[in-house]
């Protein structure tokens, strides 16, 4: 390699090395990211299934509630 090569060259590997931290840096806030929503995600899958328990005890209810009144209805019409 001559002298006038090498500033060339280093400039080159320069460059490169720039890239890669930059690189690095962007795939490290992407992984945070996909990070914080996993865990929004997580939340909102938690909340979703405490809502369906609470949707599923409260159906029972009213389906129980129904069948004492249709059971009423059976007594006034049967007699």
């Amino acid at each position: 390699m001559t002298a006038t090569h090498q500033p060339d060259a280093l400039a080159s590997l320069e460059d490169r090395i720039q890239q890669a931290v930059q690189l690095v840096v962007r795939l490290r806030q992407e992984k945070d990211a996909a990070f914080a929503q996993v865990a929004e995600a997580r939340a909102e899958a938690g909340k979703l299934a405490d809502e369906l328990a609470a949707l599923q005890a409260e159906r029972k209810q009213v389906r129980t509630r129904i069948e004492k009144l249709l059971e009423q209805i059976e007594q006034l019409s049967g007699g």
